[in-house]
């Protein structure tokens, strides 16, 4: 890695911090619903303690930009931005399945990889990975939110990470995917090797300019009787 950055994801149940700086890592992952925006901002400042650096000493922060929780991707975005906005550092998304698919690829040395993210309300986020360059994982087609039933084909060389295949383990069976049940949560160490290829590129933003990426544009809510 060639930039010096701090990663932060909490748009799943799972938590993580890493940091990168001179060659150095630290990281911290935790599942722990429902406390993330409790537990933030002070395990990244112990973890810059730890580092004995502060944020104008980085280049960089990278955020987990969804999908995932309406709510955990909120607080991704939000903490990234007031993080940013402090120090005027540039920020970078990086997505929540390619995250997945970048720590099997690392793990296993695959490269095909399909990531799904249980989604709620019958649906999981779904993306394919096919390819790889510069130890990176490459995306192929599009990220989207779909019900199970609706995903086909032959995914027999593929290694599938993340909640939706035990959320709905009959998916896999029908796509003839292998599950890696070691991978089921995005984690922002793997972030961060997918961020440095993006700063390196220039292809960081303001912090007004970063943006979450829900997937799911609209959400259908059961309205209470009479509030029709």
């Amino acid at each position: 890695m060639k930039h010096n950055l701090l990663a932060i994801d909490a748009s799943t149940e799972a938590l993580s911090i890493a940091l990168h700086y001179e060659g150095k890592f630290l990281r911290h992952f935790e599942v722990c619903p429902q406390q993330h925006s409790q537990k933030i901002l002070p395990l990244v400042e112990r973890m810059l303690r730890e580092a004995d650096i502060g944020l104008s000493d980085l280049q960089g922060i990278v955020f987990g930009r969804g999908p995932g929780s309406f709510t955990g991707v909120r607080i991704s975005t939000a903490v990234a931005q007031g993080l940013a906005y402090s120090t005027g550092l540039k920020l970078v998304g990086v997505s929540t399945l390619q995250a997945m698919a970048q720590q099997a690829l690392m793990e296993t040395n695959n490269k095909n990889v399909i990531a799904a993210i249980d989604a709620r309300m019958g649906e999981i986020y779904l993306a394919q990975y096919d390819d790889q360059q510069n130890n990176l994982i490459r995306l192929s087609g599009d990220e989207q939110v779909i019900k199970p039933e609706e995903v086909s084909g032959d995914f027999s060389d593929f290694i599938a990470v993340g909640t939706g295949w035990q959320a709905y383990p009959q998916l896999a069976e029908k796509i003839q995917c292998s599950v890696n049940d070691n991978i089921t949560l995005p984690d922002a160490y793997y972030m961060l090797f997918i961020a440095d290829e993006a700063f390196e590129h220039q292809q960081a933003v303001d912090a007004a300019n970063a943006q979450p990426q829900y997937v799911r544009d609209t959400v259908t809510w059961k309205k209470l009787p009479g509030r029709e």
